[in-house]
Formats: structure tokens, sequence, C-alpha cells
């Protein structure tokens, strides 16, 4: 007899092994199968029933986001939230059924409507004011100006970025990153991008393998007892946040949205879907659909802009 608790076990063992998912993606699947779990109250995969998701679907739609401050209501999870809760329980019945228990059918599972997604991206002029932000004549400065040349020539995620290492060739002016799932890709690199990493590594003596590192003299304590200094995802955030405020950008600039700018860079210079599907390292193009938002509505001011003309020409 399997038991739900068991086999959300041998779930997570799976996502992890055979489908290569990264452990926050494996800590993130327990955290919502062990709240759908508690509110089901059952341990049998028979039970779970038509009612028991009903009920849960309300349950999730009425939860608080985070706690609320003194004397304010709780804003409620939003339906991107809600949603991931599901997409977690909606592989876990996909798996039981896959083994042969009976469960309830996870085709039935319908994810909630969402408002569609708008993107943070930043004008060009900020853009360039961010990547002449770093101070190049120190090398911390000079790591800073290696990141940001180095995000916006490949869109790199941050993570992939954080785990590059310093022997990482880059003459041909193309490197392999493993991304999400663990796949594989290749992304390619700006001169500008070259030549920033390598004034960057030429000024480093340390021994650590990690092309990025802190080097704060805390960190060069750590360097001492041979303890690696590799910069994490945050600090690379804070990093931007720093120089978007040293460069007088008002809106929120992360690694994510230098993504975003690579990504649009390349559609409106005439990059079709499929390609920066590829270059991002999305599993599927709706995810990269995304951007056409934003790129119809440059070809629609071009249109306006330059059909007009010539209207007026006539």
């Amino acid at each position: 007899m399997h038991s739900l608790n068991d086999l959300k076990y041998d779930f997570l063992q799976y996502i992890e092994i055979e489908k290569g998912r990264s452990a926050l993606t494996v800590r993130n699947y327990d955290h919502y199968l062990n709240r759908f779990l508690k509110f089901a109250n059952t341990d049998s995969p028979s039970s779970v029933s038509e009612s028991i998701m009903r009920e849960y679907r309300v349950w999730l739609n009425r939860q608080p986001a985070r706690k609320a401050k003194k004397g304010q209501p709780a804003d409620t999870l939003d339906k991107k939230t809600q949603n991931y809760h599901l997409i977690a329980l909606r592989a876990f019945l996909k798996y039981i059924r896959k083994r042969g228990v009976q469960s309830y059918d996870p085709e039935r599972i319908e994810l909630a409507k969402t408002s569609q997604r708008e993107l943070d991206l930043i004008s060009e002029k900020d853009l360039n004011n961010l990547l002449n932000a770093p101070d190049v004549g120190t090398k911390t400065g000079l790591r800073d100006k290696a990141i940001l040349e180095l995000l916006f020539s490949t869109g790199l995620r941050v993570s992939e970025l954080c785990s590059l290492d310093r022997d990482t060739d880059f003459r041909t002016g193309e490197i392999s990153v493993r991304g999400k799932g663990g796949k594989i890709r290749v992304v390619f690199i700006s001169d500008d991008a070259r030549d920033a990493v390598k004034k960057y590594l030429n000024e480093r003596v340390d021994i650590d393998e990690a092309m990025f590192i802190d080097h704060s003299p805390r960190a060069l304590s750590r360097m001492k007892k041979e303890e690696s200094v590799r910069l994490t995802p945050r600090s690379v955030e804070r990093t931007l946040e720093k120089y978007a405020v040293l460069s007088g950008i008002a809106k929120k600039c992360t690694p994510h949205v230098i993504r975003h700018s690579f990504a649009t860079d390349l559609l409106y210079n005439g990059a079709d879907l499929r390609t920066v599907q590829m270059m991002l390292g999305h599993a599927s193009i709706s995810t990269t659909q995304i951007y056409t938002n934003v790129t119809n509505k440059f070809l629609r001011d071009q249109y306006e802009k330059f059909h007009s003309k010539r209207k007026g020409k006539d």
C-alpha cells in the first residue's frame, strides 16, 4: 500500500536525480506538497477527491502572502504563487499515476488565470549609464564592469554567471553554460565583455577558481583559510542596485532586468523567437513569448513613425 508521504519522498528524489532539478526547486516542491498534504489530511492516494481539490483551491486563494502589519489586513497569495502550488501538485499526481497508483487525475487541475506579465525594462540610455558606472581604476570596479558586460552580452541567469570558473575559455567568443535542469547551452560573448573579463582576471593574484569573487576585507580573511569567496547571486543583485542608484536609474534594476534587455535587443534587431528561446535557455517557447508584447509595441511605433512620413510625402 503506497502512502502519499512515501510517494512524495520518492517523487522529490525522482525530480532531483532523473529530472535534474536544482536543490532550490526540490525544496520548493517539498514546501508546496507539504502544504497540500497537511490540508488534505490523508495519506491515501485514492482519497484525493474532487471536493478536496476544490476546497484546497479556495483555501489557497485565501492564504495570506505574509504576516500583516499591526492593524492592517494581510495580502493574500497572488495567482502566480497559487499556480506554483498547483504545478507542483500536478507534477506529483502525474508521477503517482506513472507509478500505477490510483489517485486524482492531474489533467483536471486548471491553473488560475493571471494578468498579462509586464516586463521590467530600462532605457538604452540607462543601460549604457549602468555599464559605464563602475570605477575601473579599482579591482572591484573591474570585476563589476565585467559582470555587467557579461550579463548584457550573454543574457545569463545570475546563478549561471556566479557558477562560472576563471578557467573558462573566452577566446572563441562562445562558452557552454549549464542552465536550469542541468541543460547545456551555448552563449556568445561580445568583444566588450571579453575584454572586461580579461582585464579583471589579469588583476587577480589569488588562486580561487571562481571567475567572480568577493574582494572585501572580510573575504580576504576567508581566502587565507583557503575558503572560496565566490560571489553569490544576492551579492550580484546588490551590486546592480548600487550602480543603478549611482546611474540615477529610478526603475528596478536586477540581473533579470539585464536579461530582459538582452532578449529584447535581439528581437529589435531581427532575431526570431526560437533563436532567443535557445539563447535564454527557456524550456518552452511560451516563456519567451512574453517579449513579443514589448517588440510588437516597438514595431508599431516604428510603423507609425516611418509610414506616416511616407504618407506625408505623398
